[in-house]
């Protein structure tokens, strides 16, 4: 493998590099967007059920909020219906802005392996189209002009095509990851749309006038 690796040049060394941080980002990312810590299920259920009769303490918000990423969006919006008589819009405001936080949280190093899957191929054939040119430029570089050993340039044509097949084993898991975790972002982008909804319209009945 090592001796794979120093045939095809530095072209090669990018990918590497990039093979690394995909790797890295892919680790942290399934870590990170882990049910549990993002959006525990029966989560929503349970704020709704300690708030039925009156709203938590300081302390349970802040235990709420150290959760999970849902409970975090979930404990902006009970500290917003603290405030005495508290407006639909403003709870509503208070859970967006706090969603769009969650959101940006979750979606962190997205990009960066979106770019990684999308660049791989690119730089494999540029790694692959350096090395062609080494190659033709190498074989037609004597007295003669007439070309080198066929069998010679064959071999360096295979490993000039290293760059792209290293390229391609980057880009494919790369990219594969990315679409999953951002199906998982979309997932819980909604579970939290959903709950902040329960949610407000529980506290409006909470704070609504006893008749």
């Amino acid at each position: 493998m090592l001796s794979i690796l120093q045939a095809a040049g530095w072209p090669i060394i990018p990918l590497l590099l990039c093979s690394v941080v995909a790797l890295a980002l892919i680790i942290e990312r399934a870590l990170s967007l882990r049910t549990a810590r993002v959006a525990p299920p029966r989560l929503v259920d349970e704020v709704i059920s300690v708030t039925r009769t009156n709203l938590p303490s300081t302390d349970t918000i802040t235990k709420l909020s150290e959760n999970s990423t849902l409970g975090n969006v979930l404990a902006h919006g009970l500290q917003a219906a603290t405030d005495p008589r508290p407006s639909e819009e403003h709870l509503r405001g208070a859970l967006e802005a706090a969603g769009r936080q969650a959101l940006y949280q979750l979606e962190r190093n997205l990009n960066a392996l979106g770019t990684i899957a999308a660049a791989a191929p690119l730089l494999g054939l540029l790694g692959t189209v350096i090395g062609m040119i080494e190659i033709f430029g190498a074989s037609g570089a004597g007295p003669s002009g007439s070309g080198g050993n066929p069998q010679e340039l064959a071999h360096g044509i295979s490993i000039a095509l290293y760059n792209t097949a290293f390229g391609l084993i980057v880009a494919i898991p790369s990219l594969i990851a990315y679409r999953h975790f951002r199906g998982r972002v979309d997932g819980f982008a909604l579970q939290m749309e959903l709950a902040a909804d329960r949610l407000v319209s529980h506290l409006i009945r909470l704070n609504a006038p006893r008749r």
